[in-house]
């Protein structure tokens, strides 16, 4: 179906550009029965329109628009069909080419266009006389205006656009019935389309066109009249509060005006629904006239109180403001001589080049005259060479300088840095000391790789040192029997050691215990006597080093952070350290029992 609908546009776009301008209005309408025979809202439709798009015909469509249509066929009807088809067109097309252009440019264009015709239709209905004539203008503009109306209701931001055109306003600044009448038709159907529009209309759009519409109310007698501008009244009143208020300040007596000329002529209920939105205005304005007359004499009596008092210190104020008009005074003019002094002595230091540069070209003359003329190129060529030596070593001079500086800056950088560095891993030092003078356990130390080499060294040498001797049997006997009895402490001793490792897991299991309930205890505030009970200990020795390492970490804590990171400290802090906990004995307590067992390093009970 494509194919043949493209045809028909080539087959129509050749007519236009073989034609005459007079007939290209008359080509144009045969538009309408492409978009009639296309189903609305369907995909044929949308192609149809971006064809049209596509071959320049909706934009012919808005050039065509602004010639004179009395002298084409058709006269004003063939330019209301037009706008017809332009709305139609425009409607419902979303270009996937330069859709910049069509937004921005092709649609407002188009609207002004519509504008324009309109008012030429309306002046014209306006002049003209016969009937027959009138009533086919009439049927002419109100197709415009629907056009225009359907063109704005697709693009909702061509609403906006449409009040702040001059050429609308003008519409609707007619004495003519019909035509104002549906002038505000359209001024109705703007606000139903948008009812928040107004809040983006600026006020010096807005106020022509309520004096316009008030005008009508107080002007024209005519019901029909009345009853479009009461009905545009209320929509705007509706899309914006503050309409009221501003009708009730920029007109006042259209109250009593509306009540006493429209009351019964046929629409009641608007004028009454008006009557109320005036008189809440009227009110707000009355109430908000109140509050500002009070504003006005709380500011007033504010406003004396502040004189009266700036007068009675007026005797010190002026004594504050000689003083300060003095310092400001002398400040001018210390700064006035030092301008002078630095102006002086820039002269001076100009005066003194000047001597220079004179002493200097003397000098040269004289040495001129001394100079043999057959040696000038080559002491020129000395004089050149020795200030360009001086240039470069100012320049080396200068380089090196900033180099240096920026050294030294990188150096104390590093000297920072590298003490920062010293005194973090002091305090690292010291946190581990602490954690490990703190914990009950302590760990085996394993031999590295050089530390088992030298082992095996010393026993290799040992061997060597001291051979195996031939021995009778019964020395292997006895010593056999040695052997055996050394075996069986040694499994003694492992069993022991075995009890001893899993009594000190158990006791790190206990621990851990104990620190899950510490992490998980209520704080101060909200612990009971049951809470106490939990975390006390029955071993009276675990009790005691419990609070002398308490109180030791508490004293530590509240030392100042120099003190913690310097030297001189360190022995006091392992005294300390020392004296508060006897780990390095090798003892503990366990608790648990009514009578604490001592124990050393291994886990073996000690006498």
């Amino acid at each position: 179906m494509a194919a043949p609908v493209d045809s028909r546009l080539l087959k129509l776009v050749a007519e236009i550009t073989e034609s005459r301008v007079e007939e290209v209005p008359v080509l144009l309408l045969k538009l309408k029965d492409f978009l009639k025979h296309v189903p609305p809202g369907s995909q044929e439709l949308k192609e149809l329109k971006a064809g049209l798009y596509h071959y320049d015909l909706i934009q012919y469509c808005v050039l065509v628009l602004k010639q004179d249509f009395s002298r084409v066929r058709g006269s004003w009807g063939t330019a209301a069909d037009l706008a017809d088809i332009l709305s139609n067109c425009c409607v419902g097309l979303d270009p996937k080419e330069d859709p910049d252009e069509f937004y921005n440019k092709l649609l407002p264009s188009a609207l002004l266009h519509m504008l324009i015709l309109g008012r030429r239709i309306q002046a014209r209905f306006v002049r003209s006389i016969k009937d027959e004539e009138r009533g086919q203008l009439f049927c002419s503009f109100k197709m415009v205006t629907d056009s225009l109306c359907w063109l704005f209701t697709g693009h909702l931001q061509l609403a906006n656009t449409v009040l702040q055109q001059e050429h609308f306003l003008q519409l609707l600044m007619t004495d003519d019935v019909e035509t104002g009448t549906v002038v505000m038709s359209v001024l109705q159907s703007i606000l139903r389309a948008d009812r928040v529009i107004l809040n983006q209309v600026p006020d010096n759009v807005l106020h022509p066109i309520l004096d316009e519409l008030v005008y009508k109310l107080s002007a024209s007698t005519n019901p029909v009249v009345g009853s479009a501008a009461t009905r545009s009244l209320l929509q705007m009143i509706e899309s914006r509060p503050d309409v009221g208020r501003i009708m009730g300040i920029r007109y006042k007596g259209l109250r009593s005006l509306l009540s006493k000329q429209w009351t019964g002529k046929g629409f009641g209920r608007e004028l009454a629904h008006l009557l109320d939105r005036l008189q809440s205005g009227s009110y707000q304005r009355e109430e908000m006239q109140r509050l500002h007359n009070a504003a006005c004499t709380i500011q007033a009596m504010w406003r004396g109180f502040q004189i009266r008092k700036r007068v009675r210190r007026l005797p010190k104020a002026v004594a504050t403001l000689q003083r300060s008009f003095r310092a400001k005074r002398q400040k001018e003019m210390i700064q006035f001589k030092k301008q002078k002094e630095v102006e002086d002595l820039r002269q001076q230091l100009q005066l003194h080049r000047l001597r220079a540069m004179r002493a200097f070209r003397e000098k040269q003359l004289t040495m001129l005259e001394l100079v043999h003329a057959g040696q000038m190129d080559k002491y020129l060529q000395e004089i050149q060479e020795n200030a360009a030596l001086e240039i470069q070593s100012c320049w080396k001079g200068y380089k090196e300088r900033k180099a240096f500086h920026q050294q030294k800056l990188i150096l104390k950088k590093y000297k920072a840095a590298v003490t920062i560095q010293r005194a973090v891993l002091r305090f690292l030092k010291k946190r581990r000391k602490l954690c490990d003078s703190l914990s009950p356990w302590k760990k085996t130390r394993s031999l590295n790789d050089e530390q088992r080499l030298h082992l095996q060294q010393k026993i290799d040498a040992h061997i060597q040192l001291h051979p195996a001797q031939q021995r009778a049997p019964e020395q292997s006997q006895e010593l056999h029997v040695q052997a055996q009895e050394t075996l069986g402490q040694y499994l003694l001793r492992w069993k022991l050691e075995h009890g001893a490792e899993q009594r000190r897991e158990a006791l790190l299991a206990q621990i851990n215990t104990d620190i899950g309930m510490l992490m998980g205890a209520p704080s101060l505030s909200e612990g009971t006597e049951k809470d106490l009970e939990i975390f006390s200990s029955r071993s009276v020795p675990v009790a005691l080093k419990a609070k002398q390492s308490h109180t030791t970490m508490l004293k530590r804590s509240r030392w100042p952070w120099w003190k913690k990171l310097s030297d001189e400290f360190i022995e006091e802090t392992d005294a300390v350290m020392n004296d508060s906990l006897d780990m390095d004995q090798g003892i503990m307590f366990v608790a648990g029992a009514k009578t604490a067992k001592v124990t050393d390093s291994s886990g073996c009970p000690l006498p």
